[in-house]
């Protein structure tokens, strides 16, 4: 079995390796480049697949709370960088999400479902934020519903993940969880 989460995480990875080729928001600020910013950077890929996993080994409220607290936030976040308002250390925060919610999910933290969606909010005001101040001036609402569906779908697909997972090997889970950390790692250092 971790044989194969291994090859599953080098495929996932050779396929994301042009981590930041994202088509150009300021030339292309479609529905396409909302949904292609979040599909084709590692760094959005593996936070959006924690929560889902996360919000997976929580389970209950947790399921549609914790993804919902992500992309509503990230909305959020989005507007503020539009209207010019100034938020600090983004892309450290992007890359601390990454790592932080791998850790979460390694070590299989259960919270209540207002407090994990706490948690996820804070760094998906951070996701949104870097959303909105790449736009320039393209299309902003087209852009914001490409990429608030696909950080959706990358949640329900980490929660479709999780919920297969812990059903076959529930340890499974914590090492996807400590991958997505050290993946996370190795973006802030590599």
């Amino acid at each position: 079995m971790l044989k194969r989460l291994l090859l599953a995480t080098a495929v996932l990875a050779a396929f994301t390796a042009p981590a930041f080729a994202h088509l150009d928001p300021t030339e292309h600020g479609s529905f396409f480049a909302g949904v292609s910013h979040p599909l084709f950077g590692l760094d959005h890929i593996l936070a959006m697949v924690a929560v889902g996993l996360w919000a997976a080994q929580m389970g209950g409220k947790a399921l549609w709370t914790v993804p919902a607290a992500f992309v509503g936030t990230m909305a959020l976040g989005f507007l503020a960088a539009l209207n010019g308002l100034a938020l600090p250390f983004v892309e450290p925060a992007i890359l601390a999400s990454v790592i932080g919610l791998g850790l979460l999910v390694s070590m299989a933290v259960k919270v209540p479902a207002s407090a994990s969606a706490v948690v996820v909010a804070v760094f998906a005001l951070f996701h949104g934020f870097a959303h909105g101040g790449e736009l320039g001036s393209a299309g902003a609402v087209r852009f914001a519903l490409g990429f608030l569906i696909a950080t959706g779908l990358l949640h329900g697909a980490g929660i479709v993940l999780g919920l297969g997972i812990i059903r076959l090997a529930p340890a499974a889970t914590r090492i996807a969880g400590a991958v997505t950390a050290l993946l996370g790692l190795s973006l802030a250092f590599g």
